[in-house]
């Protein structure tokens, strides 16, 4: 069973989490809802965002749905009106949603290219601007928490350019606390490893793969990174600026490929 933080901590704050019909954000508009959190919750598709928008509402909190490709302008901006239209304000920004592009490095495309950039560092870096500015407008601080990926410390076969966009949004976290934190804004990102979701579930061997070759004998679950991604949000962090959470059982100390047998 899930451990709640105190509600006092999230009680009257709005959050916006993007990517979040399904894995890991999900699991984090949930816990955010959970604990006294009012959440937008965002996905590129309608159907699902409103399901388990309302899936949220009627078992742990407030949760309203906003569907759009966050990668485009006006999503973004309309998904910041649509906060303060709500609940009238933003406090807290958990920008999620990303893709994965798998190719070997000397077959790759420019037009792979081009929507892997699209989504993964022009929707995080304009998301993070038009939420932030409202943050800053409203004058009592906030939180921001960014998706990065083990791919953005660790070499990954067919994962270069996914990598490296992970790698660029580590490095946003740690160049935006000039601009943020003298607005009472923190920023980081969390950086999952091998996690069991829906996706990676789909792989048969994926279980004992990971539990083979991670230190804590286990992949991690969405519970795991929602529980990190949580206080990285909280007051509980207030000073913690500019870092790359890594929650991955160990794995990236060891740095054993998950394509040896």
């Amino acid at each position: 069973m899930d451990r709640k933080l105190d509600n006092t901590h999230f009680e009257n704050q709005v959050a916006i989490v993007t990517g979040a019909g399904v894995g890991i954000g999900f699991e984090i508009a949930k816990q955010l809802a959970e604990n006294g959190a009012k959440v937008i919750l965002n996905d590129i598709d309608q159907d699902l965002a409103e399901k388990v928008s309302k899936t949220i509402s009627e078992s742990v909190g407030v949760c309203k749905a906003f569907a759009g490709d966050i990668s485009e302008m006006s999503v973004i901006q309309n998904i910041v009106k649509f906060a303060v239209e709500s609940f009238g304000r933003l406090d807290i920004l958990v920008a999620n949603a990303g893709i994965t592009t798998f190719g070997d490095f000397w077959e790759y495309q420019p037009a792979s290219m081009q929507h892997l950039l699209q989504v993964n560092l022009f929707g995080t870096f304009f998301l993070t601007q038009a939420a932030t500015k409202q943050m800053v407008a409203q004058g009592n601080g906030g939180s921001v928490l960014l998706t990065s990926s083990v791919t953005a410390h660790a070499a990954h076969k067919n994962l270069a350019a996914y990598g490296m966009t992970k790698a660029a949004i580590d490095q946003l976290a740690k160049n935006l606390i000039v601009d943020l934190a003298p607005n009472g804004i923190n920023i980081n990102t969390i950086v999952p490893g091998a996690t069991l979701t829906e996706r990676t579930l789909e792989d048969s061997e994926y279980i004992a793969t990971w539990s083979r070759i991670t230190p804590s004998g286990r992949p991690a679950t969405i519970q795991d990174i929602a529980h990190a991604a949580l206080f990285l949000v909280s007051p509980l962090s207030r000073q913690i600026m500019g870092q790359n959470v890594v929650i991955d059982g160990g794995w990236t100390s060891v740095g054993v490929s998950p394509y040896e047998q």
